[in-house]
């Protein structure tokens, strides 16, 4: 089992229904709406998986990162501050608001050992394998 699933087609919803809601959630960003999905990347190597969220601007204390029945959230917001009357916007491609990413976790992880650090506007996430929750069995024929 893995952390996410891999799409290929990603850019092409493989449902109606992923259709429609792709074109609501996009359209309501684009149009400085209040939620968003950050991109995030998964690596695993022999130890853990890594989960890297590209959240810029915000602080530490903006994330909520929670393990509930084997699911993984990482949830917070991004709020616009516009301090400077004098400023005059012409482009904000930024993204704003709310947002929400949850992963199915693999069993053999030990979830009470995730580690959280945030730098240059990544959100990194270490989640260490337990190597007494072995996936792979070796099955002799007798």
């Amino acid at each position: 089992m893995s952390i996410i699933r891999y799409n290929p087609n990603d850019f092409v919803p493989s449902t109606f229904s992923s259709l429609v809601d792709r074109f609501f959630n996009e359209s309501v960003v684009r149009n400085g709406g209040s939620t968003f999905t950050p991109k995030v990347d998964v690596i695993e190597n022999e130890t853990s998986y890594e989960v890297q969220v590209a959240v810029p601007g915000l602080n530490k204390e903006d994330f909520k990162i929670e393990v509930n029945d084997n699911y993984l959230t990482v949830s917070g917001e991004r709020k616009f501050t516009n301090e400077k009357k004098d400023k005059n916007f012409h482009s904000i491609e930024t993204q704003y608001g709310s947002f929400s990413r949850s992963f199915t976790l693999p069993e053999n992880v030990d979830g009470t050992k995730i580690n959280a650090k945030y730098n240059n506007g990544i959100l990194e996430l270490t989640i260490p394998k337990d190597e007494k929750k072995t996936l792979k069995q070796v099955i002799k024929v007798a």
